[in-house]
């Protein structure tokens, strides 16, 4: 068996990963609630958008995080075709997801299903990215920590996408960022932990690209287009939060409007119901009069 070494670089590359994946979960987040106050295309743009931005987080913390990994006797390539298909997989689970929190009926069973298909894309862009792997030898799995990665993963991203649905604001939407960014380093870090090398004695030239040719830059490149949306999102006007802000006024007023509604007709059905018995009364006192005379 091969040592292997996840932190050949120190700390940096989980602490990068995680400062990216965080990013992209802000920005991811804040399209998705975005999308839930609009309708037809617009919804659906937002939707996507939000879907990319977190699928590709997950995916540059991945890379960022294979930047570190080595494994001793061996060189390590990456197929780039593959590694590109990785991102292309984790965008389509992760919009699965997305989009059934956003066209949801059932605030419950969507907030499920969306957590499971996020869960189940954070999962699948890291097994499809590490099939990208090329080395002199067999990469084996732990099973159990491999199903273990995947439930961390669904788990956090459930718990993600609950509080940014039900925690208004910028806040709700920072604390979800950080848990989603904590829960995708946890699932891959748990997932690489699965890991293990039989490294081959006959070492062979190795196809695709080595880290820093393909995935270094290509990571950068991502990590600094998500760095600018999320500048944007973070200064521009919280448009959405102004509307719930007045969204729950217009609701307690609604309220408060359809409380006196009812006040009212009580009060008027009863004075109908008084003035009747006492139409009722008069009238039973006359009959009574004539009958006696």
């Amino acid at each position: 068996m091969g040592h292997i070494d996840h932190l050949s670089h120190g700390l940096l590359t989980p602490a990068f990963g995680f400062l990216v994946m965080c990013m992209a979960a802000v920005i991811g987040l804040r399209c998705t609630v975005r999308a839930m106050s609009t309708k037809g295309r617009s919804k659906r743009m937002w939707l996507f958008v939000g879907a990319t931005a977190i699928a590709s987080g997950i995916w540059t913390l991945h890379f960022i995080a294979m930047i570190g990994f080595g494994v001793a006797g061996t060189a390590i390539r990456y197929d780039v075709p593959l590694t590109l298909i990785s991102l292309v997989l984790a965008i389509a689970v992760v919009s699965a997801g997305v989009f059934t929190v956003g066209y949801g009926r059932s605030r419950g069973l969507a907030l499920f299903i969306g957590g499971l298909g996020t869960g189940l894309g954070v999962a699948t862009m890291h097994y499809s990215g590490m099939a990208a792997v090329q080395l002199n030898g067999a990469i084996q799995y732990n099973p159990a920590l491999v199903i273990l990665s995947v439930l961390i993963a669904i788990t956090a991203a459930t718990a993600a996408l609950w509080i940014v649905l039900n925690v208004t604001g910028l806040s709700g939407t920072m604390v979800a960022a950080l848990i989603m960014g904590l829960a995708v380093s946890s699932m891959h870090y748990t997932g690489m932990l699965a890991v293990s090398v039989e490294i081959d004695g006959q070492a062979a030239s190795l196809p695709g690209a080595t880290a820093m040719e393909f995935l270094f830059p290509l990571s950068i490149g991502i990590g600094a287009i998500l760095f600018i949306a999320f500048t944007i999102v973070a200064v521009s006007p919280l448009d959405d939060d102004e509307d719930d802000e007045m969204n729950r006024k217009l609701e307690t007023l609604r309220a408060r409007r359809a409380e006196y509604n009812d006040q009212l007709e009580a009060q008027i059905m009863a004075a109908d119901k008084g003035r009747n018995g006492r139409r009722r009364t008069t009238t039973s006192s006359r009959t009574g009069t004539r009958l006696g005379r």
